[in-house]
């Protein structure tokens, strides 16, 4: 029997946990909170104070449903149309507290990010992919579950796309084994330009893994394609590009990935470790007010599975459960 992580298309769509949404009397216990808690910002928000019996079910569910379940859950309309942003920001971050541990995005510790065109050039040292309106390729980022608050979607394009990494680790398997042979071996990761944190010029870490019985992908080709350039790091092999071209192409698979827009209000959760995802190019709107804006967090999650030994220097923990991944801050005088 095919495991629920294994959902191929629009299979994620007709699964039970998929769409989720906060219930009456989750709505008002949230309402009243985010109320009470305007002089704060989110990040000054701790587990103490967020304290929610209210929202312990929809939490439970949500947690399994990423980690047991499909590994994608969309939250319809989280956001009352009441809130402002910044009301909107702090019941994101409560929730969010609601299931694991918000981690560091940045250099500075940032752990609510936002996500929109900061028109930097690909040179621009503060450049990253989520920071612009160009597509992006399948990818994983540096925590067990990412989530996503749309505030405001583009005017055009922007769609959300999402696949099964373990179904994409089937139909390797069935369609190229040569190529899931390889992409079981390390890859080398170059330091991101903006993990300035990290000591480490490069890592070397396989796409896909096991652990325990654990399936987990990790995938970010921006890094590797970017060490194979450098001096620094391995350069890839023919069989290795072979590979990675491969693995883009079996996602991108119609037949296999989602897509999707994102209205506002809405949240979108998703396992890095069982799924990829990528944005559609998109096209903002001249009005500053109406541009494209998400907010984003990096969660480690409290019921996250055991990763493989070779893991542990890039994510600080390779246990179950442990507070993982994100980026180090750097220590200012």
């Amino acid at each position: 029997m095919r495991s629920e992580l294994a959902w191929r298309g629009r299979e994620l769509f007709a699964s039970d946990g998929w769409r989720q949404e906060l219930s009456a009397s989750e709505r008002v216990a949230l309402d009243v909170f985010v109320r009470q808690t305007s002089d704060r910002l989110p990040e000054t928000i701790n587990r103490s104070i967020a304290c929610f019996p209210n929202l312990s079910v929809l939490a439970k569910q949500v947690s399994h449903s990423l980690e047991h379940g499909t590994g994608a859950v969309m939250l319809s309309q989280f956001v009352s149309s009441a809130w402002d942003t910044r009301a909107a920001a702090r019941a994101f971050w409560t929730f969010a507290l609601q299931l694991g541990t918000p981690v560091s995005q940045s250099a500075t510790g940032q752990r609510l990010f936002d996500v929109r065109d900061e028109g930097f050039a690909p040179t621009d040292p503060r450049f990253r992919g989520p920071m612009s309106s160009k597509r992006l390729s399948f990818h994983t980022d540096r925590c067990d579950v990412i989530a996503f608050l749309c505030l405001r979607p583009a005017s055009n394009g922007g769609k959300t796309y999402v696949v099964s990494s373990v179904a994409v680790h089937d139909e390797l398997r069935r369609r190229h084994p040569e190529v899931l042979a390889v992409l079981n071996q390390p890859f080398p990761y170059l330091r991101h330009t903006v993990d300035r944190g990290n000591a480490r010029q490069y890592v070397e870490l396989p796409i896909f893994s096991e652990c325990d019985g654990f399936f987990a992908a990790h995938f970010l080709r921006v890094l590797i394609d970017r060490a194979d350039r450098s001096a620094v790091a391995p350069e890839l092999t023919g069989p290795q590009r072979v590979a990675l071209d491969t693995l883009e192409a079996v996602a991108e698979d119609s037949a296999l990935h989602v897509s999707f827009n994102m209205a506002s209000g809405d949240v979108l959760l998703l396992n890095n470790w069982t799924t990829f995802h990528r944005r559609g190019e998109f096209t903002d709107s001249r009005n500053a007010e109406e541009r494209r804006h998400l907010l984003r967090i990096w969660l480690a999650m409290r019921n996250s599975r055991p990763l493989a030994p070779c893991f542990k220097e890039h994510f600080g923990s390779t246990v179950a459960g442990a507070v993982r991944g994100g980026m180090r801050p750097v220590v200012t005088a």
